[in-house]
Protein backbone atom coordinates (compact mmCIF):
# COMPACT_ATOMS: atom_id res chain seq x y z
CA UNK A 1 0.00 0.00 0.00
CA UNK A 2 1.05 3.53 -0.70
CA UNK A 3 3.40 4.84 2.20
CA UNK A 4 2.86 1.79 4.43
CA UNK A 5 5.99 1.03 6.57
CA UNK A 6 7.32 4.42 5.79
CA UNK A 7 8.21 3.75 2.21
CA UNK A 8 8.10 6.19 -0.48
CA UNK A 9 4.60 7.15 -2.05
CA UNK A 10 3.55 4.68 -4.53
CA UNK A 11 3.81 6.61 -7.69
CA UNK A 12 1.04 7.94 -9.42
CA UNK A 13 -1.01 6.92 -12.11
CA UNK A 14 0.21 9.41 -14.52
CA UNK A 15 4.14 8.12 -13.92
CA UNK A 16 2.86 4.44 -13.91
CA UNK A 17 1.69 5.21 -17.53
CA UNK A 18 4.47 6.39 -18.69
CA UNK A 19 6.36 3.59 -17.60
CA UNK A 20 4.38 1.34 -18.71
CA UNK A 21 4.60 2.58 -22.32
CA UNK A 22 8.18 2.57 -22.37
CA UNK A 23 8.39 -0.86 -21.48
CA UNK A 24 5.92 -1.93 -23.76
CA UNK A 25 7.18 -0.04 -26.43
CA UNK A 26 3.30 0.69 -27.79
CA UNK A 27 0.90 2.63 -26.83
CA UNK A 28 -2.26 0.75 -27.89
CA UNK A 29 -5.22 0.07 -25.70
CA UNK A 30 -7.12 -3.54 -26.38
CA UNK A 31 -10.61 -2.90 -26.46
CA UNK A 32 -12.40 -6.02 -25.12
CA UNK A 33 -16.28 -5.09 -25.96
CA UNK A 34 -17.65 -9.63 -25.75
CA UNK A 35 -20.78 -9.95 -27.62
CA UNK A 36 -22.10 -14.21 -26.62
CA UNK A 37 -23.44 -13.72 -29.94
CA UNK A 38 -19.81 -12.67 -31.89
CA UNK A 39 -17.16 -15.12 -29.96
CA UNK A 40 -13.92 -16.76 -31.58
CA UNK A 41 -15.78 -20.44 -32.53
CA UNK A 42 -18.53 -21.50 -31.46
CA UNK A 43 -18.98 -22.66 -28.23
CA UNK A 44 -22.54 -24.52 -28.65
CA UNK A 45 -20.13 -27.17 -30.67
CA UNK A 46 -18.37 -27.95 -27.40
CA UNK A 47 -19.44 -31.17 -25.51
CA UNK A 48 -20.62 -31.35 -22.06
CA UNK A 49 -17.02 -32.19 -20.95
CA UNK A 50 -15.73 -28.62 -22.99
CA UNK A 51 -19.04 -26.80 -21.29
CA UNK A 52 -18.22 -28.19 -17.99
CA UNK A 53 -14.74 -26.97 -18.47
CA UNK A 54 -15.74 -23.69 -19.04
CA UNK A 55 -17.92 -23.14 -16.06
CA UNK A 56 -14.59 -24.41 -13.74
CA UNK A 57 -12.64 -21.70 -15.65
CA UNK A 58 -15.47 -18.80 -15.04
CA UNK A 59 -15.59 -20.28 -10.82
CA UNK A 60 -13.31 -22.89 -9.69
CA UNK A 61 -14.59 -26.34 -9.74
CA UNK A 62 -16.44 -25.50 -5.91
CA UNK A 63 -18.40 -23.27 -7.19
CA UNK A 64 -18.83 -24.20 -10.83
CA UNK A 65 -22.63 -26.10 -10.03
CA UNK A 66 -23.45 -22.63 -8.21
CA UNK A 67 -22.85 -20.57 -11.22
CA UNK A 68 -24.57 -23.38 -13.64
CA UNK A 69 -27.80 -23.67 -11.94
CA UNK A 70 -29.30 -20.45 -11.04
CA UNK A 71 -29.34 -19.26 -14.73
CA UNK A 72 -27.29 -22.26 -17.11
CA UNK A 73 -27.12 -19.72 -19.83
CA UNK A 74 -26.00 -17.16 -18.51
CA UNK A 75 -23.48 -19.25 -16.68
CA UNK A 76 -22.14 -20.95 -19.59
CA UNK A 77 -22.52 -17.56 -21.92
CA UNK A 78 -20.12 -15.96 -19.53
CA UNK A 79 -17.52 -18.86 -19.13
CA UNK A 80 -17.73 -18.80 -23.30
CA UNK A 81 -16.73 -15.00 -22.98
CA UNK A 82 -14.13 -15.39 -20.66
CA UNK A 83 -12.28 -17.80 -22.78
CA UNK A 84 -12.63 -15.49 -25.57
CA UNK A 85 -11.25 -12.43 -23.91
CA UNK A 86 -7.98 -14.58 -22.65
CA UNK A 87 -7.73 -16.06 -25.95
CA UNK A 88 -8.03 -12.46 -27.51
CA UNK A 89 -5.50 -10.91 -24.76
CA UNK A 90 -3.21 -13.90 -25.57
CA UNK A 91 -3.10 -13.06 -29.56
CA UNK A 92 -2.88 -8.98 -29.21
CA UNK A 93 -1.94 -7.92 -25.56
CA UNK A 94 2.09 -8.67 -26.97
CA UNK A 95 1.30 -5.65 -29.01
CA UNK A 96 -1.08 -2.92 -26.23
CA UNK A 97 0.01 -1.32 -23.19
CA UNK A 98 -3.45 -2.44 -21.63
CA UNK A 99 -7.11 -3.36 -22.24
CA UNK A 100 -10.04 -1.18 -21.75
CA UNK A 101 -12.77 -3.70 -21.13
CA UNK A 102 -16.19 -2.69 -21.33
CA UNK A 103 -18.33 -2.94 -18.45
CA UNK A 104 -21.75 -3.10 -19.98
CA UNK A 105 -20.67 -6.29 -21.87
CA UNK A 106 -20.02 -8.08 -19.15
CA UNK A 107 -23.10 -6.93 -16.81
CA UNK A 108 -25.70 -7.78 -19.23
CA UNK A 109 -24.77 -11.78 -18.51
CA UNK A 110 -25.56 -10.94 -14.59
CA UNK A 111 -23.69 -12.03 -11.73
CA UNK A 112 -21.76 -14.45 -14.00
CA UNK A 113 -20.53 -12.17 -16.19
CA UNK A 114 -19.04 -10.00 -13.29
CA UNK A 115 -17.15 -13.11 -12.79
CA UNK A 116 -16.13 -12.97 -16.19
CA UNK A 117 -14.78 -9.83 -16.03
CA UNK A 118 -12.55 -10.30 -13.14
CA UNK A 119 -11.24 -13.10 -14.37
CA UNK A 120 -10.43 -11.33 -17.63
CA UNK A 121 -8.97 -8.46 -15.53
CA UNK A 122 -6.60 -10.84 -14.16
CA UNK A 123 -5.56 -12.51 -16.64
CA UNK A 124 -4.19 -9.23 -18.23
CA UNK A 125 -2.42 -7.86 -15.12
CA UNK A 126 -0.86 -11.71 -15.54
CA UNK A 127 0.14 -10.84 -19.01
CA UNK A 128 1.79 -7.30 -18.05
CA UNK A 129 -1.33 -4.65 -19.06
CA UNK A 130 -2.85 -1.83 -17.72
CA UNK A 131 -6.50 -2.45 -16.80
CA UNK A 132 -8.65 0.36 -17.91
CA UNK A 133 -12.52 -0.11 -17.37
CA UNK A 134 -14.53 1.55 -19.59
CA UNK A 135 -17.28 2.27 -16.55
CA UNK A 136 -18.37 6.04 -17.74
CA UNK A 137 -19.57 6.30 -14.00
CA UNK A 138 -21.42 9.59 -13.03
CA UNK A 139 -23.48 10.39 -9.94
CA UNK A 140 -23.95 12.26 -6.83
CA UNK A 141 -20.94 12.63 -4.48
CA UNK A 142 -22.08 9.70 -2.38
CA UNK A 143 -22.90 7.60 -5.43
CA UNK A 144 -19.47 7.99 -6.60
CA UNK A 145 -17.17 7.54 -3.59
CA UNK A 146 -18.96 4.21 -3.75
CA UNK A 147 -18.37 3.77 -7.72
CA UNK A 148 -14.66 4.58 -6.72
CA UNK A 149 -14.46 2.09 -4.15
CA UNK A 150 -16.35 -0.29 -6.31
CA UNK A 151 -13.41 0.01 -9.22
CA UNK A 152 -9.99 1.06 -7.40
CA UNK A 153 -10.69 0.99 -3.49
CA UNK A 154 -11.85 -1.63 -1.29
CA UNK A 155 -15.27 -0.90 0.89
CA UNK A 156 -15.23 -0.99 5.06
CA UNK A 157 -17.84 -3.34 6.43
CA UNK A 158 -18.28 -4.85 10.04
CA UNK A 159 -16.59 -8.25 8.43
CA UNK A 160 -13.68 -6.09 7.41
CA UNK A 161 -12.76 -4.46 3.97
CA UNK A 162 -14.44 -5.58 1.04
CA UNK A 163 -12.09 -5.24 -1.98
CA UNK A 164 -12.96 -3.66 -5.81
CA UNK A 165 -12.69 -4.97 -9.01
CA UNK A 166 -8.96 -3.08 -8.97
CA UNK A 167 -8.32 -1.75 -12.04
CA UNK A 168 -5.56 0.77 -12.90
CA UNK A 169 -7.86 3.56 -14.38
CA UNK A 170 -11.63 4.00 -15.37
CA UNK A 171 -13.17 6.81 -17.61
CA UNK A 172 -16.23 8.52 -16.21
CA UNK A 173 -19.09 11.36 -16.96
CA UNK A 174 -18.10 14.74 -16.09
CA UNK A 175 -21.73 16.24 -16.52
CA UNK A 176 -23.07 16.47 -12.92
CA UNK A 177 -19.84 19.06 -12.37
CA UNK A 178 -16.65 18.90 -9.78
CA UNK A 179 -18.31 18.13 -6.69
CA UNK A 180 -19.37 14.56 -8.24
CA UNK A 181 -16.47 14.29 -9.90
CA UNK A 182 -14.25 14.60 -6.35
CA UNK A 183 -14.76 11.31 -4.98
CA UNK A 184 -14.17 9.75 -8.26
CA UNK A 185 -10.56 11.87 -8.40
CA UNK A 186 -9.56 11.33 -4.81
CA UNK A 187 -10.34 7.84 -4.63
CA UNK A 188 -8.40 6.98 -7.84
CA UNK A 189 -5.32 8.62 -6.44
CA UNK A 190 -5.52 6.69 -3.35
CA UNK A 191 -4.71 3.45 -4.76
CA UNK A 192 -2.81 4.91 -7.38
CA UNK A 193 -5.13 5.19 -9.87
CA UNK A 194 -6.37 7.66 -13.15
CA UNK A 195 -9.52 8.60 -14.03
CA UNK A 196 -10.61 9.41 -17.52
CA UNK A 197 -13.25 12.33 -18.42
CA UNK A 198 -15.06 12.76 -20.81
CA UNK A 199 -14.51 15.68 -23.02
CA UNK A 200 -14.91 14.39 -26.69
CA UNK A 201 -16.52 11.42 -27.79
CA UNK A 202 -15.89 9.53 -30.41
CA UNK A 203 -19.62 8.82 -31.36
CA UNK A 204 -21.64 11.06 -34.20
CA UNK A 205 -24.28 12.24 -31.31
CA UNK A 206 -21.45 13.80 -29.14
CA UNK A 207 -21.91 16.83 -31.43
CA UNK A 208 -25.65 17.19 -30.52
CA UNK A 209 -23.88 18.20 -26.85
CA UNK A 210 -20.49 18.68 -26.35
CA UNK A 211 -19.88 21.00 -29.36
CA UNK A 212 -22.83 23.56 -28.15
CA UNK A 213 -21.93 26.66 -27.60
CA UNK A 214 -21.80 28.12 -24.19
CA UNK A 215 -22.29 31.42 -23.53
CA UNK A 216 -18.60 32.52 -23.43
CA UNK A 217 -18.08 31.34 -26.54
CA UNK A 218 -16.65 28.28 -25.90
CA UNK A 219 -18.06 25.00 -26.77
CA UNK A 220 -18.95 22.89 -23.81
CA UNK A 221 -16.08 20.48 -24.29
CA UNK A 222 -13.63 23.09 -23.76
CA UNK A 223 -15.29 23.80 -20.65
CA UNK A 224 -14.77 20.11 -20.08
CA UNK A 225 -11.28 20.32 -21.05
CA UNK A 226 -10.62 22.50 -18.26
CA UNK A 227 -12.01 20.74 -15.87
CA UNK A 228 -10.09 17.75 -16.58
CA UNK A 229 -7.12 19.95 -16.66
CA UNK A 230 -7.90 21.60 -12.91
CA UNK A 231 -8.66 18.22 -11.20
CA UNK A 232 -5.43 16.68 -12.75
CA UNK A 233 -3.24 19.19 -10.72
CA UNK A 234 -0.98 19.42 -9.26
CA UNK A 235 0.92 16.36 -10.60
CA UNK A 236 4.70 15.18 -9.81
CA UNK A 237 5.48 14.11 -13.52
CA UNK A 238 5.04 15.19 -16.64
CA UNK A 239 1.43 13.30 -16.73
CA UNK A 240 -1.56 14.13 -15.29
CA UNK A 241 -3.78 11.25 -13.00
CA UNK A 242 -6.69 12.73 -14.63
CA UNK A 243 -6.72 12.15 -18.28
CA UNK A 244 -9.50 12.99 -20.88
CA UNK A 245 -11.46 10.76 -23.33
CA UNK A 246 -10.89 12.42 -26.78
CA UNK A 247 -12.77 10.51 -30.26
CA UNK A 248 -9.93 9.86 -32.74
CA UNK A 249 -12.87 10.34 -34.71
CA UNK A 250 -12.33 14.06 -34.23
CA UNK A 251 -8.88 14.63 -34.75
CA UNK A 252 -9.25 18.32 -36.09
CA UNK A 253 -9.71 19.11 -32.35
CA UNK A 254 -6.70 17.87 -31.07
CA UNK A 255 -4.14 20.50 -31.45
CA UNK A 256 -6.44 22.94 -29.18
CA UNK A 257 -6.76 20.03 -26.39
CA UNK A 258 -3.61 20.17 -26.35
CA UNK A 259 -3.26 23.73 -25.78
CA UNK A 260 -5.78 22.97 -22.79
CA UNK A 261 -4.69 20.31 -21.37
CA UNK A 262 -1.16 20.10 -21.89
CA UNK A 263 -0.37 16.93 -19.30
CA UNK A 264 -3.10 15.39 -19.54
CA UNK A 265 -2.71 12.03 -21.01
CA UNK A 266 -5.46 11.82 -23.64
CA UNK A 267 -7.67 8.56 -24.40
CA UNK A 268 -8.26 8.22 -28.22
CA UNK A 269 -11.09 5.65 -29.05
CA UNK A 270 -12.79 5.11 -32.42
CA UNK A 271 -9.69 3.71 -34.60
CA UNK A 272 -11.07 0.82 -36.99
CA UNK A 273 -14.93 0.71 -36.85
CA UNK A 274 -15.71 3.94 -36.43
CA UNK A 275 -13.29 5.61 -39.32
CA UNK A 276 -10.55 7.29 -36.62
CA UNK A 277 -7.06 7.19 -38.36
CA UNK A 278 -4.09 6.82 -36.29
CA UNK A 279 -1.99 8.51 -38.45
CA UNK A 280 -4.06 11.68 -37.83
CA UNK A 281 -3.95 11.79 -33.79
CA UNK A 282 0.64 13.03 -34.20
CA UNK A 283 -0.72 16.11 -31.51
CA UNK A 284 -2.34 14.01 -28.43
CA UNK A 285 1.69 12.74 -28.17
CA UNK A 286 2.98 16.68 -27.51
CA UNK A 287 4.27 15.25 -24.05
CA UNK A 288 5.45 12.23 -24.89
CA UNK A 289 4.53 8.78 -26.05
CA UNK A 290 2.51 7.76 -22.95
CA UNK A 291 0.32 11.36 -24.07
CA UNK A 292 -2.44 9.43 -26.03
CA UNK A 293 -3.81 6.08 -25.97
CA UNK A 294 -4.86 4.52 -29.45
CA UNK A 295 -7.79 2.43 -28.43
CA UNK A 296 -9.52 -0.03 -30.62
CA UNK A 297 -12.13 -2.80 -30.03
CA UNK A 298 -13.37 -4.65 -32.86
CA UNK A 299 -10.75 -3.29 -35.16
CA UNK A 300 -8.92 -6.21 -33.42
CA UNK A 301 -10.99 -8.53 -32.72
CA UNK A 302 -12.95 -9.05 -35.51
CA UNK A 303 -9.79 -8.31 -38.11
CA UNK A 304 -9.97 -11.72 -39.18
CA UNK A 305 -13.34 -10.83 -41.40
CA UNK A 306 -11.45 -8.66 -43.11
CA UNK A 307 -8.51 -9.95 -43.50
CA UNK A 308 -8.60 -13.73 -43.41
CA UNK A 309 -6.41 -16.25 -41.11
CA UNK A 310 -7.10 -17.41 -37.75
CA UNK A 311 -8.89 -14.87 -35.41
CA UNK A 312 -5.80 -14.88 -32.91
CA UNK A 313 -3.32 -14.65 -36.16
CA UNK A 314 -5.38 -11.73 -37.47
CA UNK A 315 -6.03 -10.09 -33.91
CA UNK A 316 -1.90 -10.14 -33.27
CA UNK A 317 -1.25 -8.91 -36.78
CA UNK A 318 -3.77 -5.84 -36.55
CA UNK A 319 -2.63 -4.60 -32.82
CA UNK A 320 0.92 -5.06 -34.46
CA UNK A 321 0.16 -2.58 -37.24
CA UNK A 322 -1.28 -0.08 -35.15
CA UNK A 323 1.34 -0.21 -32.39
CA UNK A 324 4.11 0.04 -35.46
CA UNK A 325 2.05 3.45 -36.37
CA UNK A 326 1.26 5.20 -33.81
CA UNK A 327 5.12 4.48 -32.46
CA UNK A 328 6.01 6.48 -35.33
CA UNK A 329 4.35 9.63 -34.69
CA UNK A 330 6.49 10.60 -31.74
Amino acid sequence: MPGAGGSSPAPGFGDRLAAAVAVRESQIVLGIDPDPARLWGDPREDTGEQRERLAIALVGTADAARARNPAPAAAEAAAAVLVHCRSLIDAAGPACVAVKPQLACFERLGSAGWLALEGTCAHARASGLLVLADAKRGDVPVTALAYAQGLVGSTPSPFGAVPGLDVDAFTASPMLGRDALTPLVEGARRASAGVFLLVRTSNPGAADVMDLPLASGEPLWERLAALARELGEPAPGPLADVGAVTGATVPEHLARMRELMPRTPFLLPGVGAQGGDVAALAPAFAPGRAGGLVTASRSIANAYEQHGGSPAEAARAEAERLRAVAWDLV
